[in-house]
């Protein structure tokens, strides 16, 4: 699995404990975790260091807790249960908040986004495990276990309305936490921050000048950066082929077009700036779904931003992105 897709430019090497950089009277405190099936970092800034290592230890425990709650990681987590007993009593308040933004956008998106495909990752995990691709008729046999739409959700309850369906928050509970750790942090009273659960967001200003600017690598070599964005007060995420994959010219991998029942065959990566890092997440399976000039249109009706890598190498980017 390659998770990371963005390199942090203005980081450096150091990614934990106290920084020797200052901004005024702020100094910069980092804490690096594993979670969400990833390497995350938080770097925060305050004139008092107890403050500033609190108000890390909140997020951290946010982290935590979206991970006990939307983890397929976890075993225990709410949404392992439901996916094992295909009910779930008494929903957390933020799995059921998730779950609806996560319908709202399978709705305006006409199913692009959905997070029922969960049986389409299983079906071409067990075949991959015997080092081939699953059959059409299983992949048929997958999609008909799939579809938003049977997915009932209340506060009572969280269930499944047909038999054998799962779902996977991986494509949206990264930019929800990014979300749910910038709240925190504001409560805590850090007014400057940078996170990154996977997907980036940030809070106030930057230790550096210019800004903070992340490098977007290239999808077919990871050491390469294809360009360079300045963050901009808006929320990035990012997907790629290369990221997990099913065969090794990454024509199946883990994104899924829910339609069709395999991987959408036209982009390589996509990035996507929105003032949401949930609705920033969700969007680049969209856009991955809708291929290269079909998204460039759709940026516009959801209002974001978007960079957009076809499997050739080329990329286009919509005018609204700070590409330095």
């Amino acid at each position: 699995m390659k998770r990371r897709t963005f390199l942090q430019a203005s980081l450096g090497a150091a990614m934990a404990g106290v920084l020797e950089v200052h901004a005024g009277e702020r100094q910069w405190h980092e804490r690096q975790l594993v979670g969400l099936g990833t390497t995350l970092s938080l770097r925060v800034a305050h004139r008092d260091p107890v403050l500033a290592q609190r108000g890390l230890d909140a997020a951290v425990a946010t982290i935590r807790h979206v991970e006990a709650q939307m983890s397929l990681f976890d075993p225990g987590s709410a949404l392992s249960r439901l996916n094992r007993e295909g009910v779930l009593h008494n929903p957390h308040p933020d799995l059921l908040k998730l779950l609806r933004i996560a319908q709202s956008v399978s709705l305006r998106s006409h199913g692009a986004f959905d997070v029922t495909v969960q049986p389409l990752w299983q079906v071409f995990e067990a075949a991959q495990r015997s080092a081939s691709l699953p059959s059409a008729s299983a992949v048929r046999q997958a999609r008909a276990r799939v579809g938003w739409q049977a997915l009932d959700i209340s506060v009572e309850r969280i269930r499944f309305t047909k038999p054998g369906m799962a779902v996977t928050l991986n494509g949206i509970a990264q930019g929800y936490a990014a979300d749910r750790v910038r709240q925190q942090l504001q409560a805590s009273g850090i007014a400057h921050a940078l996170i990154n659960t996977g997907e980036w967001t940030a809070l106030g200003q930057a230790d550096e000048p210019q800004g903070w600017t992340l490098g977007i690598a290239n999808p077919r070599d990871e050491h390469m950066l294809m360009a360079s964005l300045r963050m901009d007060g808006r929320s990035i995420a990012t997907s790629a082929d290369n990221q997990t994959y099913f065969s090794r010219d990454l024509k199946n991998h883990h994104i899924f077009d829910p339609l069709t029942g395999y991987s959408p065959l036209d982009l390589a990566g996509v990035t996507v700036a929105a003032h949401s890092c949930t609705m920033a997440d969700a969007l680049t399976k969209v856009m991955f779904v809708a291929g290269m000039q079909q998204a460039l249109i759709l940026a516009q009706h959801w209002r974001v931003d978007v960079l957009l890598v076809d499997k050739a190498g080329r990329w286009q980017a919509t005018p609204g992105l700070r590409l330095v």
